[in-house]
């Protein structure tokens, strides 16, 4: 009897799986495919080829793919190849609270490239992957200034606080939160522009409102201080650098393809004020599939017109992780975490760390997230490319996230008594 084992087969959406067929015949060439529907209605899938062994199985942790969306050893292939049926679209949960992803594990027989309704699967099952572990909490935030939404580990705590943020498209992204309190952080998922009755679009970048969102995750009753945690991307990482430069509460910083100069808006804090870098957006260009690469919109930093605009990251006692994708189009991240550590360097810090990942692209997300080199996003008249090689965009996901959470750990003390 053929069987189709996923184990578990629910489970936390950045926990691996182990994916086993047995039954087979020896040698039986056979198609594995994965199936799920976002909150959109938008079909993600991948498939791949495999032969089964001596003895009938297929053990995705040690067989090789010989084709279909990826080849070789891939454990979580499966999962990390996934590709929207509509072109441009970004896997991303958006109410971490109302469900799991259920993706569907179809096994058909000989090669299937793109099997049809009328072809009927050996075996199949289906699997949840989570955003939330039983027992987060979350708690929309609207307090003075501040907006978002606090997740909260089950059992009394105290837990070490951290602030997530997300880049150019505002609004609020909670799906990678979900996945820190489920790790044992109290997170506040922290919105600054384009959110509830925030300003639609960012002019400048208040540290007084970062300030209070940081005061206000500290005070909680459930928030181990003395100090909390940032980790943000793109222009969310632009504020975590600037966070660990000016705010005493940060004492750990992950920084992901961000900015080390200020482009855009000018920086506001306690009377200082950091001018910023316009953008050049006669350099954008188009590229074939009709996507807008803004890699060049970004003026030299190195320009000497511009060394007032730097954040100035030397006046951080934050500890700083850099994580770099060195194909990330959005713009040049490796130049900037370069010329921060340089800076840092040339006034006698060693309060960094640096992970740099050839062929990985803007969006390093936790591994539970496939590749998305190209996507529509908030604002932008055109989807936009944000870089990326799938297969080592998978491996620096899965060893970036392991770091992130070491990271944090490390300087944030323990999350075990949750």
């Amino acid at each position: 009897m053929i069987q189709l084992q996923v184990t578990p087969e629910t489970s936390l959406a950045d926990t691996p799986v182990k994916i086993h067929v047995c039954g087979l015949a020896p040698a039986q060439l056979v198609t594995l495919q994965a199936s799920l529907t976002d909150e959109r209605g938008v079909q993600f899938q991948a498939r791949a080829f495999y032969y089964a062994d001596e003895a009938g199985e297929v053990d995705v942790e040690q067989a090789a793919a010989v084709g279909g969306d990826y080849v070789g050893v891939w454990p979580m292939g499966l999962f990390w190849f996934l590709k929207p049926e509509k072109l441009f679209y970004r896997l991303m949960r958006r109410d971490v609270m109302s469900g799991p992803f259920c993706i569907q594990l179809d096994l058909f027989d000989s090669c299937q490239p793109f099997p049809s309704p009328q072809v009927v699967p050996l075996a199949t099952c289906t699997l949840e992957r989570w955003y939330v572990s039983p027992g987060v909490e979350r708690v929309p935030i609207k307090e003075g200034r501040v907006r978002g939404a606090l997740f909260l580990p089950p059992g009394p705590g105290p837990f070490p606080g951290v602030i997530d943020m997300f880049g150019g498209a505002g609004g609020l992204i909670e799906f990678r939160a979900g996945l820190l309190a489920s790790q044992g952080f109290a997170v506040l998922a922290l919105a600054f522009f384009a959110y509830d009755d925030l300003p639609r679009v960012l002019v400048e970048m208040d540290m007084e409102y970062f300030e209070e969102a940081a005061d206000l995750l500290l005070k909680h009753p459930k928030v181990r201080g003395p100090g909390l945690g940032v980790i943000g991307v793109s222009k969310g990482a632009e504020v975590t650098l600037a966070m660990a430069a000016f705010l005493k509460q940060v004492v750990a910083a992950v920084w992901i393809n961000g900015m080390s100069f200020l482009y855009g808006n000018p920086l506001r804090y306690r009377g200082v004020h950091i001018p910023h870098i316009p953008y050049c957006p006669e350099k954008m260009l188009i590229t074939e599939t009709g996507a807008l690469d803004n890699y060049h919109v970004f003026k030299d930093p190195r320009d000497p017109a511009h060394v007032a605009a730097a954040i100035p990251v030397e006046k951080a006692q934050a500890e700083v992780l850099f994580v770099v994708g060195e194909a990330d189009r959005n713009f040049n991240s490796k130049l900037f975490a370069e010329l921060a550590i340089e800076r840092m360097k040339s006034h006698g810090k060693k309060n960094y760390t640096l992970l740099s990942y050839p062929g990985a692209g803007h969006l390093i997300e936790p591994p539970g997230s496939p590749l998305c080199s190209i996507s529509g996003i908030r604002g932008s008249p055109r989807p936009v490319h944000w870089g990326g090689e799938p297969e080592a965009h998978a491996k620096a996901q899965e060893h970036s996230w392991q770091e992130i959470l070491k990271f944090l750990k490390r300087h944030l003390g323990p999350t075990s008594n949750m």
